[in-house]
């Protein structure tokens, strides 16, 4: 336990609130997606056979305070699997309490178990809030991503 919650994997039971909170993410960043896309990333997220996709939540009790997403994929560069850290989410109201720290943190200590010593994401430019944070836990590169 840390600071009044804790940290686990996503389970079925935490459909309705997980779809809340990524909802929040997403709104964060200005992007919609169908209903079809929440089932099928849950559906993923979910199953014990695809163990590439997984997600992790901040909770007490039953509530869910935060989620974080994260992908385990090959690198042309290196013999071991690299981990991309793709949606970390917390809701206003446990913000500056740990949790986003907390929830990478988590992610670092399952790529560590997996094997996978890299693991990195990507943020916005103006989310200057979070990149407080990720100056904490991890090195800013020098790359710029461009995308089709």
């Amino acid at each position: 336990m840390t600071k009044g919650f804790n940290i686990r994997p996503l389970e079925q039971k935490d459909r309705e609130q997980w779809q809340v909170i990524w909802g929040e993410y997403l709104k964060f960043y200005e992007t919609k997606l169908p209903l079809e896309i929440y089932s099928e990333t849950f559906t993923r997220l979910t199953n014990s056979n695809n163990t590439d996709q997984n997600c992790l939540v901040a909770h007490s009790g039953e509530t869910l305070h935060g989620l974080v997403h994260y992908i385990y994929h090959a690198h042309n560069w290196k013999s071991e699997y690299v981990c991309y850290l793709q949606d970390l989410f917390v809701l206003k109201e446990m913000r500056r309490q740990g949790v986003a720290k907390a929830l990478i943190q988590a992610v670092y200590k399952a790529a560590d178990t997996n094997g996978t010593s890299s693991v990195y994401w990507m943020t916005q430019e103006f989310n200057h809030d979070a990149r407080k944070l990720y100056k904490q836990v991890a090195s800013l590169t020098p790359f710029i991503k461009y995308q089709r």
